[in-house]
Formats: C-alpha cells, sequence, structure tokens
C-alpha cells in the first residue's frame, strides 16, 4: 500500500501551484503547511486513489490515513478524511481510539479540525452515541482545536435534530471560552441545532447571552428570524 501513499503525494505535489499555496495561507492565523491546491483537486485525487486501496480493508485502510495525517501536510490530512468518512458504516466502537489519537495530536488549524470532525468523527457518534461522554471531556481540554472538536463533531446530527440536551452540555462547558475559534465552533452547533429546535437554542441563548461572547451569539442566531435576532442582540437592561 505504500505505493498508493507515494502516487497521491506526487499527484498532489503536481497538482500544487504556488499562488493558491500563498491565497490559502490567508486563511489562517497559525502556520500551516499547504502544497496549494484547490479542493476540487484534492477531492478527486482522494476518491481516484481510493478505487485502489478499498478492498484492503478497513484497518490497512485507517493506518493509510495515519500516515498522510503524520505528514503534517494539509492537502495529505483531507484526503486521509476523505477515505476515513467512506469506513464510517465499518467503524467499530474500538476505532474511537484512533479518530481520538488524529484530534489530539494532528490537528492544527481549524480547517482539518472541520474536516475531520463535520463527518468522520460526527459519523462515528451517531452509531455509537455513547461516546458523547468522550467529546464532553474534549470540551475540557486544554487544546483550543480539541474544544473545538468537542462542538464541530455534532454539526450534522444536530442539523437533524439529534442530542439536544448533550449540545446545550457542550455549549454550556465551553460557554466563557475566549478562544475565537472556540466560540465559533460552539456557536455553530447552536446555530445547526436551531434548524430542528429553533424555539429551545433562542430560548437557550436568551438565557445566557449575558455572558455568550458575541461571536458565538451571532453564530448561533444565524439562520433565526429577523425579529428574534434583534431580541438576542439586545443588550440587556
Amino acid at each position: 500500500m505504500k505505493e498508493v501513499l507515494e502516487k497521491v503525494r506526487k499527484e498532489l505535489r503536481e497538482a500544487s501551484d504556488e499562488k493558491t499555496r500563498q491565497t490559502g495561507l490567508r486563511y489562517f492565523k497559525e502556520e500551516v503547511n499547504l502544497y496549494g491546491i484547490r479542493s476540487k483537486t484534492v477531492s478527486e485525487i482522494a476518491r481516484t486513489n481510493y478505487a485502489l486501496i478499498r478492498k484492503a480493508g478497513k484497518d490497512e485502510i485507517l493506518l493509510l490515513c495515519d500516515s498522510l495525517w503524520k505528514s503534517g501536510m494539509m492537502e495529505e490530512s483531507f484526503v486521509a478524511c476523505v477515505w476515513s468518512e467512506k469506513m464510517a458504516s465499518e467503524f467499530v466502537s474500538a476505532d474511537f481510539a484512533i479518530l481520538e489519537k488524529w484530534v489530539h495530536n494532528y490537528v492544527s488549524n481549524w480547517a482539518s479540525c472541520d474536516t475531520l470532525c463535520n463527518h468522520t468523527v460526527g459519523d462515528f457518534i451517531q452509531k455509537y452515541p455513547e461516546y458523547l461522554a468522550e467529546l464532553k471531556k474534549w470540551a475540557r481540554s486544554e487544546n483550543r482545536w480539541v474544544k473545538r472538536a468537542s462542538a464541530v463533531s455534532l454539526i450534522i446530527p444536530a442539523r437533524k435534530g439529534k442530542f439536544l440536551d448533550d449540545i446545550f452540555e457542550i455549549a454550556g462547558i465551553l460557554l466563557l471560552d475566549r478562544d475565537d475559534m472556540v466560540q465559533k465552533g460552539y456557536g455553530w452547533i447552536l446555530k445547526a441545532a436551531s434548524q430542528a429546535h429553533q424555539e429551545e437554542v433562542f430560548n437557550y441563548v436568551m438565557q445566557h447571552k449575558a455572558v455568550m461572547p458575541r461571536t458565538a451569539l451571532r453564530y448561533a442566531i444565524e439562520k433565526m428570524p429577523p425579529a428574534l435576532r434583534t431580541m438576542a442582540m439586545e443588550k440587556n437592561k
């Protein structure tokens, strides 16, 4: 399987472009390692090469994903995310340890955090909701990306109306966090949850708006009707 990794990396290098790399760097405050490739092209490379490994079995594919994550190159992590998401239906409970390793050891920016957690981790949690307790532990981490991961892993199920009490609990743990990446993360799950539970999320926001950072507040109410947004943004007297 090493030859597939070499092929993927060769194709990524050949598709790279310095102008695209420089443009990409502007989206990050922290240092990131980029080839400089459009996301559509990365997805195509991931999909075409997955066809070469799909019969290898889940465990072997996850090992390949781990190698891609270890590289520190963002586009390689995106390929790993495409491959691991395709494995979601085959996850067993013990695979959480692998996903947790990636979140704790390799995720170092909002893009890799969201790409991994929105889908792969979110799919795992929907299959094994008992691991919601582990997300709540992530929310208490000292690592900003692990804290963001605790929230953004629930974006997809939140849109489906799932796990509302757990979402409120995670938002409560993160409520006063001063990091804007964390604030945007939990504001985002509240926004996602409002699609199915607008009244409950609005009431949560109104209950906590006196202390909720404005960044999180704006994210949380973004999809609500103008009248509700106006009420939420009014300063307490």
